[in-house]
């Protein structure tokens, strides 16, 4: 290789080691196929994409999780989703009220009458219709179970404990609790809210209100408007975008790495509003030595050239100051792709590799074992994991404190001299 060829590789900032071709034949365990047997093209960018989740989760970063679509309707969160969380990486998940209402459908009463069953995308709609059949893409169920679940949503949120202002961590803590008993009365699988009430992880949802779990709650909003039964039930959005500003300044200030990691599936509001927090700390409340995520890690189906939050890159969310300006280069990647058909694959890879160093722990003892795979401290963390919800209380106080420093600024900041309006005349 000529030198000027040489420097020029070396100059470029995204150029990487040479590639390596294993043949699959060679190799044992997903996590050494996807190093090894995915040298280039659409491959590469999924090598790349699982390098970099190996490489954080290794180094010990805590991970939120944003995921967009229909993860539980279509089960995906009793394939993959469950078991990532159930490792104890990821500190907070930030979906959509959808996703938190078909949650409990494997839990009604009478979910065996009424099971998932597969329909054809370009099939007949009209005739699933009359037969009152739901189509999510490829999956079908039946229209009792929406009502059904109408029917137990409403039951939950007129129960005393949701009677009062709170959070929407908060709400999503309370029917996961709920669900969970519903899922041990009828044998059903753990869902995805009752797991993360088990673990303490935060649910967040940054559009509430669409989704049948707040269409249950406005119904019984509006009963009581027409003279029905009393419903105290109410949303603090304030108090949840600060709650999650807490979580994300407890990341910076209070882990062993300083730093955040995210894994964005999908897009749209479960991925804007994961990567709110630092904007809001630093531009909102103007607090100093905030950064942003050090790896962001985003698998979407969204073309860049659409201009929606869904396909913009991580290099895209630097300059609005929610990525780290400084790593972006080497701790990021944006994949096209459709999550649901790479995410069983890198979740069983990251299971698998865990269980390897746990093994060799038992057989090398765990100092010897960091000696030769540093990596293991990451992957073999605590699998209770953060339970950031049980701390919202002391880590939003400290927020608070860090605001009342700054209140002249704040209200200094919060003035602008606006035209006259109609309602001033």
């Amino acid at each position: 290789m000529s030198p000027t060829r040489q420097d020029q590789r070396a100059s470029c900032p995204h150029s990487g080691g040479e590639l390596v071709h294993r043949s699959v034949a060679d190799v044992q365990g997903l996590d050494r196929l996807l190093e090894g047997c995915l040298p280039s093209f659409g491959a590469g960018y999924l090598r790349r994409t699982w390098q970099l989740l190996d490489e954080a989760i290794g180094r010990g970063v805590p991970m939120t999780l944003a995921v967009a679509g229909p993860v539980t309707a279509s089960g995906q969160h009793l394939a993959w989703l469950n078991p990532l969380l159930e490792t104890g990486w990821f500190c907070l998940l930030s979906t959509t009220d959808a996703v938190c209402y078909h949650d409990g459908h494997r839990a009604l009463d009478d979910a065996a009458e009424h099971p998932f069953h597969e329909v054809p995308i370009f099939g007949d709609d009209g005739a699933l219709r009359d037969e009152r059949t739901i189509r999510i893409t490829d999956v079908g169920f039946d229209e009792d179970v929406l009502l059904g679940q109408d029917a137990f949503v409403s039951a939950c949120l007129r129960a005393s404990e949701f009677q009062k202002r709170m959070t929407g961590t908060e709400m999503r803590n309370l029917l996961g609790v709920r669900y969970a008993a519903q899922e041990k009365q009828n044998g059903a699988p753990e869902g995805l809210l009752a797991l993360c009430a088990r673990k303490a992880i935060p649910v967040f949802v940054g559009a509430p209100a669409d989704g049948s779990v707040f269409l249950n709650s406005m119904k019984l909003w509006a009963m009581q408007r027409a003279g029905g039964p009393d419903f105290a039930f109410e949303l603090d959005l304030n108090a949840e975008v600060f709650e999650s500003c807490a979580y994300h300044l407890w990341g910076l200030r209070h882990t062993a790495t300083r730093a955040l990691g995210t894994l964005v599936l999908g897009g749209g509001v479960p991925k804007n509003f994961n990567l709110q927090p630092e904007p809001a700390l630093s531009q909102i409340l103007g607090l100093e030595d905030i950064t942003g995520y050090l790896y962001d890690i985003q698998i979407t189906s969204a073309p860049v050239t659409d201009g929606s939050l869904s396909s913009c890159p991580p290099a895209e969310a630097v300059t609005w100051g929610k990525v780290d300006k400084d790593e972006y280069r080497a701790t990021c990647e944006s994949m096209q792709a459709d999550y649901s058909m790479v995410m069983p694959i890198l979740t069983k890879a990251l299971l698998d590799k865990r269980e390897r160093l746990a093994r060799l722990e038992s057989e090398l003892g765990s100092e010897t074992l960091l000696e030769r795979h540093p990596e293991a401290g990451g992957y073999l963390r605590d699998r209770a994991g953060y339970r950031l919800f049980e701390q919202r209380e002391q880590l939003t106080d400290e927020l608070l404190a860090s605001v009342t420093t700054r209140l002249p600024e704040l209200e200094r900041d919060s003035q602008y001299p606006l035209a006259s309006s109609t309602s001033e005349r």
